[in-house]
């Protein structure tokens, strides 16, 4: 420990050891940032009169990085309930979406209001994507960039010309060339419109109640016929491309050929795709339409293979916090697509990954990697967050593994009111959540962070 360096907190547990095994350690923290990490726990004399928190068989991790919020797709969510969800669920930075319910953020302007909402509201920090419309909404790349936006965010599928419409092929080539001009990352929807929308037209008539309707709607080629338009025009133009809610094995194993042939390619899947199938629909509904849909055992046993061989460098949650009211619709198509889930990102993930095995350099360690240090260098925050390193934002989080915790509803803090894993035992929780050494998270007491602590996260 720098003799020099006058640390205010000291967080010991289990910790990641350079050489990638785990044991006992201690994070030492001094004006915000993290001053040094050290082996074993540390005396009584070098503590010294200095706060410490020792969680004992606990992990202390860096904390997590939600690569994709949606906090206004409802208006009855918001920054404030987004972040304080993420705060109890081990998250210190959001990465928020663009396409909010009351018009998407699409220029310099849209920008810097919601900055302000941040400044006044968020508890933990936040990262903003815009989005480039169609038409030449390229042209505002530039300007958004220069307002703070950590990169942008299209689709290839219409689902709504008002707030989430199609970007087309052709359109698509300036996109990326104006994403490669300003060095930003371009976030993906990735699916075939025609595919999908042929189909719903076949679909919607023929099989309305059936809940597998949704699933038989974008099947798996649409996903991968999507990947592969996105992945080669990002090739042909230089753009650091980054594929959204991969739902299945072959888009791991597509973005890893073009990553070989000189591509900038990463992807990311979702817990809802690593726990549950298309199957699952028959009892839980609507509550699990999501886009792109739930998929075959064959598929989810292939993203953790993924996973394990740290071929997904992303884990995200999809945030979507649609109220109950919005999923409860007999037709399946006319339910809203997607599901609340930024507070038990980090438990189902890394709770699924102990429990398909107990040594972390089996899933966990790149599970860990997924949810901190990946999606910190995909868009570029990776400089300061995401990892416990000497001079990086002390941004922590306690994992600890507990085959007896529950998902409650009425425990969360999303506004949305309800999860997909309730009643759930996902293997583990969040105990504490530090976001620059402040405690933003303590599940013992409740006790959250204070609104206007978290900060819009920016590109170093």
């Amino acid at each position: 420990m720098n003799s020099s360096v006058n640390p205010t907190l000291v967080v010991s547990g289990v910790l990641r050891y350079s050489d990638g095994t785990y044991g006992p350690g201690s994070v030492w923290v001094a004006d915000q940032k993290i001053a040094c990490v050290t082996m074993g726990r540390p005396s009584e004399r070098e503590l010294g009169s200095v706060r410490h928190i020792d969680v004992g068989e606990a992990f202390v991790l860096p904390g997590a990085i939600d690569a994709h919020v949606h906090c206004y797709s409802h208006e009855g969510e918001g920054m404030l309930a987004a972040t304080r969800s993420a705060a109890a669920g081990g998250v210190t930075t959001i990465i928020e979406m663009p396409f909010d319910l009351k018009g998407p953020v699409r220029d310099a302007g849209l920008v810097n209001r919601k900055c302000e909402i941040i400044t006044r509201e968020a508890v933990t920090d936040v990262a903003l994507l815009g989005t480039l419309w169609p038409g030449g909404g390229w042209r505002e790349a530039e300007s958004m960039a220069e307002a703070g936006v950590v990169g942008y965010k299209v689709s290839l599928y219409h689902t709504d010309t008002e707030r989430f419409p199609r970007i087309d092929d052709a359109e698509l080539l300036n996109v990326m060339s104006a994403t490669t001009a300003v060095d930003r990352t371009l976030a993906v929807h990735a699916e075939n419109n025609e595919i999908v929308q042929h189909l719903q037209l076949i679909e919607r008539e023929s099989n309305p109640l059936d809940p597998l309707t949704h699933v038989r709607t974008r099947p798996p080629v649409s996903e991968s016929l999507g990947v592969l338009t996105a992945m080669e025009i990002a090739r042909d133009r230089g753009t650091s491309l980054h594929l959204c809610h991969m739902s299945i094995p072959r888009a791991v194993k597509l973005a890893a050929w073009w990553n070989e042939d000189g591509a900038d390619i990463s992807l990311e899947t979702c817990p809802h795709y690593l726990t549950f199938t298309a199957d699952d629909m028959h009892t839980h509904g609507a509550r699990l339409k999501i886009n792109p849909p739930l998929r075959d055992p064959e598929h989810v046993e292939g993203l953790w293979a993924g996973v394990r061989d740290g071929l997904i460098p992303v884990i995200s949650s999809d945030h979507a916090p649609w109220p109950l009211s919005m999923k409860s619709q007999a037709r399946i198509l006319e339910n809203a697509s997607g599901a609340p889930g930024v507070e038990t990102l980090v438990s189902v993930t890394l709770g699924g990954a102990l429990s398909r095995n107990t040594e972390p350099s089996a899933y966990f360690d790149n599970a860990v990697r997924a949810l901190t240090a990946g999606p910190a260098d995909r868009f570029g925050l990776g400089n300061y967050k995401g990892r416990l390193e000497p001079g990086f934002d002390a941004d922590i989080m306690v994992f600890r593994p507990d085959a007896t915790f529950e998902v409650h509803d009425e425990e969360l803090h999303s506004h949305a009111g309800w999860s997909p894993y309730a009643s759930m035992r996902p293997g583990g929780y969040v105990q504490m959540t530090f976001l620059r050494g402040q405690k933003i998270w303590d599940a013992e007491s409740g006790v959250l962070g204070d609104p206007g602590y978290g900060r819009l996260a920016t590109r170093s």
